[in-house]
C-alpha cells in the first residue's frame, strides 16, 4: 500500500489558537469552509511512498535532524501566492531553509516513481485558505493584506505524517527530537599499533 506523507513543523499550542482563529474567522467570511479542516503547520517535504519503505525512510530523517539544534520561528503578518492562496507569512526562514537542505541526501529514498517525486518546501509559510476561487482570493487578500499578525514558537521536534488514499487523515507516522547531536563518525581501529 501506498501512502502520502508530510514532514511538518507543528507551532505550539498558543500559536496553533491564534492561527485556528483566522483560519476560522476567513471560513466565515469568505465562505471557504475547507480553511478550518487543515491544523496549522510549515510543511518541509511531501511525498508519496510505498508502506514498507516507512521505517527505512524514519530511520534515515531520524539519523538527520537529530544533528539539528532546536530554533525560534517567528510569525509577521500574512502574504499570498497570487490568486489562490493566503498565508501567515514565515519572517524567519533561515534555519527552516536550512534544514530542509539538509534532508536532501535522503531524496532518493522518498522518489516513488517519475510522476511522484518529492517535494521539498522553498517558501516556508503557514497557509490560512488555499485552493481559492477568485472572488475569495481577491477579498481576502485585499482585507489580509492590511492586517497584522505576530507570533513565535520554539521548534524542538518534527513531525511526519501520514494518509492512504482510503483516508483523508493523515496521523502521526514518527516525531523527530532536535538534539543538535554530532554526527557520529566511525574510525576503523588498528588491532597492531
Amino acid at each position: 500500500m501506498q501512502n502520502e506523507y508530510l514532514l511538518i513543523i507543528q507551532p505550539s499550542a498558543d500559536v496553533h489558537e491564534k492561527i485556528m482563529q483566522q483560519k476560522k474567522l476567513f471560513a466565515e467570511k469568505y465562505d471557504c469552509p475547507t480553511a478550518i479542516h487543515s491544523k496549522p503547520h510549515i510543511t518541509l517535504i511531501k511525498f508519496m511512498q510505498w508502506n514498507m519503505n516507512e521505517n527505512r525512510i524514519i530511520h534515515r530523517f531520524n539519523n538527520i535532524i537529530q544533528t539539528a539544534k532546536p530554533f525560534m520561528v517567528s510569525l509577521k503578518n500574512f502574504s499570498s501566492f497570487p490568486t489562490h492562496t493566503v498565508y501567515v507569512n514565515v519572517e524567519t526562514k533561515n534555519d527552516i531553509v536550512s534544514l530542509v537542505k539538509s534532508l536532501r541526501p535522503v531524496q532518493a529514498f522518498l522518489k516513488f516513481d517519475d510522476e511522484h517525486k518529492p517535494h521539498y518546501i522553498t517558501e516556508p509559510h503557514i497557509t490560512i485558505a488555499r485552493k481559492l476561487a477568485p472572488w475569495q482570493y481577491e477579498q481576502g487578500w485585499l482585507e489580509y493584506s492590511n492586517s497584522k499578525f505576530s507570533a513565535h514558537f520554539m521548534v524542538n521536534n518534527i513531525v511526519l505524517l501520514k494518509r492512504n488514499e482510503s483516508t483523508k487523515k493523515y496521523v502521526v507516522a514518527a516525531t523527530f527530537s532536535l538534539l543538535n547531536k554530532q554526527e557520529q563518525k566511525f574510525v576503523q581501529a588498528n588491532l597492531f599499533a
